[in-house]
C-alpha cells in the first residue's frame, strides 16, 4: 500500500481551477521532487494532500485512511502522527531553543523522548547546538533544524515546500544531501516542491505539475552532467 495516493484531484476557487486530474502515488523511502511554474497550484496541493484544505473532487489516501471521510479533529491526528513538514521560511520558533523546536513533534505526540532529539540533531550536523536559539544560527542550520523536527516522530510522509529557496547553493545542495539520506534511513516517503531542475534531479523520481495533471521527468541526464 503507498504511504500517499491521491486519485482524481481537483481544486477550484470561486469557479477558477487551481489544478485538476491529479494522480499521485508515494511509497515508502522514496524522494519524489515536484516541479511546476509559480502560480501552478503546488502550495495548494500540498495542502490538499495534508487536509489543512478540502479539494474539489477527488480523493486522498494517507497512511491507509481516507482523508475526505474524517472530521477536521480526526485528520489533525493523523498529521499530527504521520506527517512532517519542512517550509522554506523554516517556521522556527524563535523562543525555543533548537531543541526544544525539534522535539515539539514528540511533545505534541506526548513521546518526549531526549535521546530521540539528540539522535536527530546528531544526524543533521547539530549535536553541539541543541541549546542555542535560532537567532544564533545561520540560513543552512535553520533549515536542519526544520528537517530535523519533521522527522522526529519518523513519519510516514514528509512535504517539503521549497526547502532549500532561501539558501545559496552550497547550502542548498547540504540540505538535499541531508533530507535524501534521512528519508531513505527512515523509510518514509517524501514529496519535494522546488523550483530547480538541479534539486529536483537529485530525487528519486521526478514530476512536473501543470493545470492538466502531473506528468513523469527524466531530468538526471540532462541536468547532472
Amino acid at each position: 500500500m503507498p504511504v500517499l495516493e491521491a486519485i482524481g484531484l481537483a481544486k477550484s476557487f470561486c469557479a477558477t481551477p487551481v489544478f485538476a486530474g491529479i494522480d499521485l502515488r508515494l511509497q515508502a523511502g522514496e524522494l519524489v521532487a515536484l516541479l511546476g511554474e509559480s502560480g501552478s497550484g503546488k502550495s495548494t496541493l500540498l495542502n490538499c494532500l495534508a487536509g489543512l484544505d478540502e479539494a474539489s473532487a477527488g480523493s486522498v489516501h494517507l497512511a491507509g485512511a481516507e482523508l475526505g471521510r474524517l472530521g477536521e479533529s480526526e485528520r489533525a491526528l493523523l498529521r499530527r502522527e504521520h506527517l512532517g513538514f519542512v517550509f522554506q521560511a523554516f517556521h522556527v520558533l524563535p523562543h525555543l531553543n533548537v531543541a526544544a523546536n525539534v522535539g515539539l513533534p514528540l511533545l505534541l505526540l506526548k513521546r518526549p523522548d531526549p535521546q530521540r532529539v539528540q539522535a536527530m540533531l546528531d544526524a543533521v550536523g547539530l549535536g553541539e547546538l541543541g541549546l542555542r536559539m535560532p537567532r544564533q544560527l545561520s540560513g543552512g542550520q535553520l533549515q536542519r533544524v526544520a528537517i530535523a523536527r519533521a522527522l522526529v516522530h519518523r513519519p510516514a510522509l514528509v512535504l517539503a515546500d521549497e526547502p532549500t529557496g532561501n539558501l545559496d547553493a552550497r547550502n542548498a545542495s547540504a540540505v538535499l544531501d541531508l533530507l535524501l539520506e534521512q528519508v531513505h534511513a527512515q523509510g518514509s516517503a517524501c514529496l519535494l516542491v522546488t523550483h530547480s531542475e538541479r534539486a529536483a534531479a537529485r530525487a528519486d523520481r521526478c514530476l512536473r505539475m501543470t493545470e492538466q495533471g502531473i506528468t513523469a521527468l527524466d531530468l538526471k541526464a540532462q541536468v547532472l552532467t
